[in-house]
């Protein structure tokens, strides 16, 4: 029997803005996982089962069983998809309609775990969508157990995760492509083969041995250390592309053939451009922080760009409210209508190969993506602050008053000038502002990302 006895304060550490995430053992725990499944099963209540899927960690087959136990003494019944890409538990759970749970701590190092949630059809929940609710069920005493337990299934959906897939992008008349496939000891060394298997490319993999103790570098692209790898491997293979995952596979990264980093901004435009070529004149989604080419590229095309707060439970939120088509994060997080709305690192990877492989022979995807790359972007900077709202507000008397300011308040702090934009936001679990900037070229976005900094740290 899991015990039932927990501290707000403890729970405060591991209930974060879009999951339940900790150090294994110490804050997260079996009896929190047991706590976090009762909890969703009540949540949940009108549910006749939940899917539970798990990355490659040690602890996560140990902790999704003792979400399983919560769920099941509840009276629900469990699907148990086993080792899964978070993307493939939310193909599950909107495949058959119902509630999951994905065990995965992402690209955190392997001290860590932690549990995404969503309702049936992929449906996010966070903080303000279910993980309150959640977090004052386990603050009560135990609830009573069902009069029926609830029974386990397993169940292998990884080829139909990858049918699913392959559906959706036009892969028919491709050209044979060099990839090279940098998994950083993550889920995407589980995925890839049985979604690449039909293809025509000639794949190098990295790093597609599950290790949870990743071995050779932490499976979190945005790091650009954690690329080095993946560059290298693509010029001296003189592959056409490369593709970095993150450690649970619903992130992608990808590298041009010349070994350069392609921002994430210009993947989103660039899927965004081919989404609206299929259904001209649809809604696209960008968050805050993503280039102002996606918004004037989907303008050209005739579409509606619409900007949303960062973090995947307000932007799915948001591709739901408005019927959009595509949703772009500059954190390398990509939603699809046609995936329930939720975010496929593996559905965006097949946009770029797509896009490459039905060029004429010869082209580039460096040559592909030159007029979705218009911008400087300084990178996601952050800095340790006492007061971050303190600190928002002085950048602000500074910079409103001048002339061709504009300034707005959907996330942190915007300010924008007709050459220029930054951003400055609160972390959500850390004493942190985090800055971005953007300009038309390197000099301004340096002396403008220099001249905040020299506000946030004074």
């Amino acid at each position: 029997m899991h015990s039932w006895d927990f501290e707000p304060d403890a729970l405060d550490q591991v209930i974060k803005a879009y999951d339940v995430r900790g150090l294994v053992g110490s804050q997260l725990t079996e009896d929190l996982a047991y706590a976090v499944g009762t909890a969703f099963a009540l949540f949940v209540s009108d549910a006749n089962s939940i899917v539970i899927g798990e990355d490659m960690r040690p602890s996560s087959p140990s902790l999704a069983s003792a979400f399983a136990d919560g769920v099941m003494d509840q009276g629900i019944d469990v699907v148990r998809i086993g080792l899964a890409s978070t993307d493939q538990l939310y193909f599950a759970s909107g495949f058959l309609n119902v509630p999951g749970a994905m065990f995965t701590a992402s690209h955190n190092p392997a001290a860590y775990n932690g549990i995404k949630l969503c309702r049936a059809g992929a449906a996010p929940v966070g903080k303000e969508s279910g993980l309150v609710q959640i977090r004052e069920v386990i603050l009560e005493p135990r609830p009573p157990l069902s009069n029926r337990r609830g029974s386990a299934l397993h169940r292998d959906l990884l080829t139909e995760y990858a049918h699913h897939l392959l559906s959706l992008v036009d892969l028919s008349k491709m050209r044979p492509l060099k990839i090279v496939v940098d998994a950083g000891n993550g889920m995407g060394g589980h995925t890839v083969p049985t979604v690449f298997a039909s293809l025509p490319i000639l794949l190098t993999p990295l790093f597609f041995e599950l290790d949870g103790s990743f071995p050779n570098h932490e499976a979190n692209p945005i790091e650009p250390a954690n690329m080095r790898d993946l560059q290298s491997a693509v010029i001296k293979s003189g592959a056409d592309i490369g593709l970095a995952f993150d450690g649970d596979a619903d992130r992608c990264f990808i590298v041009d053939e010349r070994g350069e980093i392609v921002s994430p901004s210009t993947l989103t435009a660039l899927i965004a451009a081919r989404e609206l070529e299929r259904k001209p004149g649809s809604t696209i989604i960008h968050n805050l922080i993503t280039s102002r080419s996606v918004k004037e590229v989907v303008e050209e095309l005739g579409g509606r760009a619409i900007r949303s707060r960062v973090g995947h439970s307000y932007i799915k939120a948001q591709m739901a409210q408005e019927g959009a088509l595509f949703g772009g994060e500059h954190s390398g997080h990509f939603y699809f209508a046609d995936f329930w709305n939720a975010d496929s690192g593996m559905l965006a990877a097949l946009h770029a190969i797509s896009a490459l492989g039905n060029a004429p022979e010869g082209t580039k995807l460096s040559d592909v993506l030159r007029q979705y790359d218009r911008y400087i972007a300084s990178g996601e900077i952050n800095s340790t602050v006492k007061d971050s709202a303190s600190k928002m507000k002085e950048i602000e008397e500074i910079y409103a008053p001048r002339e061709g300011i504009s300034v707005d308040h959907l996330d942190g702090i915007t300010i924008s000038a007709a050459q220029w934009w930054f951003n400055v936001r609160a972390s959500n679990t850390e004493p942190l502002l985090r800055l971005n900037v953007e300009a038309k070229d390197i000099v301004t976005m340096e002396q403008v990302r220099d001249d905040v900094l020299g506000v946030i740290r004074s």
